[in-house]
């Protein structure tokens, strides 16, 4: 069984990403949930406080590709995990 994790984090992004749909791709490849609950965009750089819904595995993976894409992530807090 998998565990579910709820993550509270922020991205920093930087302005070279900002024609590109992160979030969204996010989602759809690493099958997690983002909820948005503050950002703020410009043309130099970028900033999200998000929440993270999904599969401890995936959203490692989902952590992965934002680090190999030069977004900065600073975890926030965690809510207890359950099984899938």
């Amino acid at each position: 069984m998998e565990k579910i994790m709820r993550l509270a984090i922020g991205l920093t992004f930087p302005g070279s990403l900002k024609d590109e749909s992160v979030i969204c791709y996010l989602c759809k490849k690493y099958n997690i949930d983002l909820i948005i609950i503050e950002a703020s965009f410009s043309m130099s750089s970028g900033w999200a406080m998000l929440q993270v819904v999904g599969e401890e595995k995936e959203i490692s993976r989902a952590f992965d590709y934002l680090i190999s894409r030069g977004i900065k992530i600073q975890k926030m807090g965690e809510e207890p995990t359950q099984d899938k």
